[in-house]
């Protein structure tokens, strides 16, 4: 439960229009993909671990380019 919490709070952050807040939902994001990890590691949901994975990577490019649009 508190993994799709913090999910749902990095998805309403992303969709603000304040770059500010964009940048930080990319954060949340990344907090989010540990809890699931973690999830899926106490699960052995390994597909769910190697998802969390490829969105990590995919949430670290998104703060990068947050951080060249905003500075």
């Amino acid at each position: 439960m508190p993994a799709m919490l913090v999910t749902m709070a990095a998805v309403w952050l992303i969709g603000s229009q304040t770059p500010a807040r964009r940048h930080i939902g990319f954060w949340v994001f990344l907090a989010s993909n540990a809890l699931w990890i973690a999830v899926g590691l106490h699960a052995h949901a390994w597909a769910l671990i190697i998802l969390q994975l490829c969105l990590t990577a995919m949430n670290l490019r998104g703060a990068k380019k947050a951080d060249e649009a905003s500075g």
